[in-house]
C-alpha cells in the first residue's frame, strides 16, 4: 500500500465478524486498511493448544476454561496468549470481543492498539468505521500508528491532516 495505511488484525470464530475473546479466539484475520481501500492479508488459525497454521484451528469444545492452559508458563503448562500476541507482528491495532488485563499489557508491549468491542461487529463494519476515523483528523490513538508504504509507523509531524 503507497498510502498511510493501517495493518489491523481481528479475532473471529467466524471469520466475518469481531466475534471471539483474543485468549480464545479460533482464528485471527488480517487487512491492510488505507481511508479508501482495504485488502486481506492473512489468516492465523489457533487449536486449543496453539497456532495451527492454515486449515488448522480446532478449538476446544469441551467446556474448559482456556485459563485452564495456562499453566505457570515455565514450559509445563501451555499459554495461549505466546502464539496470539507472536501473530500480531507487522500490525497497529487488534480489534476483539474482549481481553484480560495480562493480554492487554502483553499486546501493548508489542506497540499494537487494543480495541475492545462491546458486542459482535461484522468484519466490513469495522474497516469502513476505522477508515471513516481516518479520513479528516484522525484521532490521537489511531495517528500514533499509521504505517508508510514500508511499514515504518509515521512520526506524528510528518502526518498529513
Amino acid at each position: 500500500m503507497d498510502a498511510a495505511h493501517l495493518r489491523i488484525a481481528i479475532t473471529t470464530n467466524s471469520l466475518v465478524a469481531v466475534d471471539a475473546n483474543f485468549a480464545s479466539a479460533k482464528q485471527m484475520v488480517s487487512y491492510d486498511v488505507t481511508r479508501d481501500a482495504s485488502e486481506f492479508v492473512d489468516v492465523v488459525k489457533f487449536n486449543r493448544f496453539g497456532r495451527k497454521g492454515i486449515g488448522g484451528g480446532q478449538g476446544g469444545a469441551d467446556g474448559r476454561c482456556v485459563m485452564d492452559d495456562m499453566g505457570d508458563d515455565d514450559g509445563a503448562g501451555h499459554d495461549p496468549l505466546v502464539e496470539r500476541v507472536e501473530s500480531l507482528t507487522g500490525c497497529s491495532v487488534v480489534f476483539t470481543l474482549g481481553l484480560s488485563d495480562l493480554a492487554a499489557v502483553r499486546i501493548h508491549n508489542e506497540r499494537v492498539f487494543p480495541v475492545k468491542s462491546a458486542q459482535v461487529r461484522d468484519i466490513e463494519d469495522v474497516i469502513l468505521q476505522l477508515q471513516r476515523l481516518m479520513s479528516g483528523t484522525p484521532p490521537l490513538w489511531l495517528r500514533r500508528v499509521l504505517r508508510d508504504a514500508q511499514g515504518n509507523r509515521l512520526p506524528l509531524d510528518e502526518q498529513e491532516i
